[in-house]
């Protein structure tokens, strides 16, 4: 899906409650609620208010948004949604992958969501259908979870002495287990162990790279929303304890591992 088919979504979302709040409402507010922080979104933003404006909606002038940052804290999520959802809003966006998308579809079967980047949005059960969404909830679904398979293949061409390797997963994404599932058998039919390594926080984290002790020969993050907001962290703990990693965006690769 195209940026501005994406914007045309939200905004259409916008119209839609705006006629029966007018008398209620001078000015529709959208919801921007995003499982990620301000200063690594800052770029989104900035193309969020440009597509709304080329698509008539200027924030302060017929236009305002309500921004809620969960900050990598995923548990923080249902609550922010829920304040979007009673100030009230015409919509909500929901950035950051499925943790915001289904934070906002438990707050509310009314107002429209629209969502982004969410794997499989079908798989996960947040919409029954590409084509017939159905319901309050739509938006732009990718299949990065798919391409952890790709991954695996990836490592085993930069380490082809790796009998061991790590998978990394964020527990808290309701595309864990199924990647889990899909990187394991995979894992099988290329001869290697895939060792499942779960995390939802900086300090677990910490945990599990210290826990590795190098008994693993290479390591694949998922392509996750906090993982990426945690992307200088992750380098620098596979740099600390040598041991070579490939995430979306960033490698790790050349370590002497024993």
């Amino acid at each position: 899906m195209k940026r501005r088919e994406f914007i045309g979504l939200v905004a259409g979302g916008i119209a839609w409650p705006v006629v029966v709040q007018a008398q209620q409402q001078a000015t529709p507010v959208i919801g921007f609620l995003s499982s990620r922080s301000p200063g690594e979104s800052a770029g989104l933003v900035t193309a969020f208010r440009q597509g709304l404006r080329e698509s008539g909606f200027v924030e302060g002038q017929n236009l305002a948004i309500a921004f809620r940052w969960a900050e990598g804290h995923y548990d923080k999520l249902p609550a922010l949604a829920s304040e979007l959802a009673n100030l009230p809003v015409a919509v909500i966006y929901a950035a950051g992958g499925p943790p915001s998308a289904f934070a906002a579809k438990g707050a509310t079967s009314t107002i429209p969501v629209v969502f982004s980047a969410a794997s499989d949005p079908v798989e996960i059960g947040l919409v029954p259908s590409l084509s017939q969404p159905g319901g309050n909830v739509t938006g732009m679904g990718i299949f990065n979870a798919s391409l952890g398979t790709k991954r695996l293949e990836l490592m085993k061409e930069l380490m082809p002495n790796a009998g061991v390797i790590g998978y990394l997963l964020n527990p808290a994404d309701r595309m864990s287990e199924i990647e889990s599932k899909s990187v394991v058998s995979a894992g099988r039919s290329l001869g290697i162990d895939v060792r499942i390594l779960n995390a939802k926080s900086e300090s677990e984290l910490d945990s599990t790279f210290e826990g590795l002790k190098r008994h693993i020969g290479g390591l694949v993050v998922s392509g996750e929303p906090f993982f990426d907001s945690q992307r200088e962290r992750i380098v620098g703990l596979a740099a600390k304890y040598a041991v070579p990693q490939s995430m979306r965006g960033a490698s790790t690769f050349g370590l002497e591992v024993s």
